[in-house]
């Protein structure tokens, strides 16, 4: 049996640039910066005190009335009712904040996110465990009373990573299949992937896929900047990710959403959806090494990206029709990490071999910092609008080159592709070994 054809026929985002679809990728071809002093929390005292918040977010204003139910909840939540509504109501699907309407089955579309914790009710949390802290024990009826009089039950329960499915469902309307993964940094990449796979043997018709995160708090920072893996350039935090140039410390914190409507072709086509592009490939694999580093050869990452060119039917040593390279543009994982950025530049020189050098190859991290669970599914959305535009974004900061990562990282300022983007590639990578790629090409009959 033939394997069904997918497509996305919608999109939105919540980052740290903006919410508008049309509005934020202007923004990023301008290669602006979202990276400036944290403001949601006091950060002076710590070695890293910036990051790339989201900032004058209004749900009501994305959801419309629909939004006042969950303005109460964590910011993680919010970030993905707003996308999702946001990609919805660009497939035609519903207007923003409304359940899917007439002539779709609920049962025949679904949702899976990568979304992370909920975002931690931080100084409740601490006033609580402070009540229940006598010496070296803990005084539990002290610290129950304490929990009692100043945590809330929702905002607890928010912390479980499954009730922004919960929520997004029911916002909406979908009642098909449901997933929810934690693969970290590769999150919402696998949620995408594992969607088309649905929908192409016959699970689905549409699925909801993208993923949402925040770790913009005390815990969550504090946590990388222990492990040294973020940036600690305090004296000029717009300059501070620096994705493939030699100077780069680390990653910058971000925060955000995105999420995409994957369908059907022929559903799609019944209903006179707009197609934004073809679901190609899809690759998804495990270093099996070390949690906190990527297998040193980059063997995971090739072997993702060679299963998505594989399933796409591309052969990354051909050249195309038109004599360019099988792939117009890559969206790098590109963290700004010394071992992540030197590796993933390997991966695509063992896969393209001597083409490597004519891949275009960038990273919207140095613009957006680092959205962890939402990183892949927002840096996917880029590839959609790189076809549709014929424009790459740029990797800003990239001012001294280093000799191991010398692909065309098309460094400080966006290009125009003469021939236009037909094909791309989104990468996203996580700790654990987790890795995965996705392959988006434009739309033919």
């Amino acid at each position: 049996m033939s394997q069904r054809r997918v497509v996305i026929t919608g999109a939105g985002w919540v980052t740290p640039l903006g919410t508008d679809l049309d509005d934020v990728w202007r923004r990023l071809i301008a290669g602006e910066s979202a990276i400036g002093p944290i403001r949601r929390f006091e950060a002076d005292t710590f070695s890293t005190n910036f990051a790339a918040e989201v900032r004058h977010f209004d749900l009501v204003q994305l959801m419309g009335e629909a939004g006042t139910a969950y303005t109460d909840s964590g910011v993680g939540i919010q970030f993905a009712l707003g996308a999702a509504s946001a990609a919805i109501a660009r497939a035609g699907l519903a207007r923003p904040g409304e359940r899917v309407g007439d002539g779709i089955d609920p049962r025949r579309f679904g949702i899976y996110l990568g979304s992370g914790e909920g975002s931690l009710d931080f100084e409740n949390f601490v006033a609580t465990n402070l009540a229940g802290w006598t010496g070296n024990d803990i005084d539990g009826a002290a610290w129950a009373r304490k929990a009692y009089a100043c945590m809330t039950a929702k905002r607890e329960i928010e912390q479980e990573p499954h009730v922004a499915i919960s929520y997004v469902a029911r916002a909406f309307g979908l009642r098909g299949p449901a997933f929810n993964c934690m693969t970290a940094c590769a999150a919402s990449t696998q949620a995408v992937g594992e969607a088309f796979e649905l929908i192409r043997h016959g699970d689905a018709e549409l699925m909801l896929a993208g993923g949402s995160h925040s770790m913009i708090h005390p815990l969550g920072m504090t946590g990388f900047i222990r492990l040294t893996a973020m940036s600690t350039r305090r004296d000029d935090p717009s300059t501070a990710a620096r994705p493939f140039d030699k100077t780069r410390d680390g990653f910058v914190m971000g925060e955000g959403a995105g999420m995409v409507v994957l369908e059907e072709l022929e559903h799609a086509q019944q209903r006179g959806a707009n197609i934004l592009a073809e679901v190609a490939g899809f690759g998804s694999t495990a270093d099996a090494f070390r949690i906190t580093d990527i297998q040193p050869e980059g063997q995971g990452a090739v072997a993702a990206i060679r299963r998505a060119l594989a399933q796409a039917g591309i052969d990354p040593a051909l050249r195309d029709a038109s004599g360019r390279a099988p792939v117009h543009y890559v969206s790098a994982h590109g963290t700004g990490t010394q071992e992540n950025d030197g590796i993933e530049t390997t991966a695509i020189k063992t896969v393209f071999g001597e083409l490597a050098p004519e891949v275009p190859f960038s990273s919207v991290k140095s613009m957006m910092g680092h959205l962890i669970q939402a990183a892949g599914a927002v840096e996917l959305i880029t590839c959609l609008k790189a076809i549709e535009t014929g424009f790459l974004p740029p990797t800003i900061n990239l001012n001294t080159p280093d000799p191991e990562c010398d692909l065309d990282h098309v460094p400080n300022r966006a290009r125009q592709v003469e021939g236009g983007v037909e094909v791309c590639l989104s990468n996203s990578f996580g700790f654990g070994g987790q890795n995965d790629t996705i392959c988006v090409r434009k739309f033919r009959e």
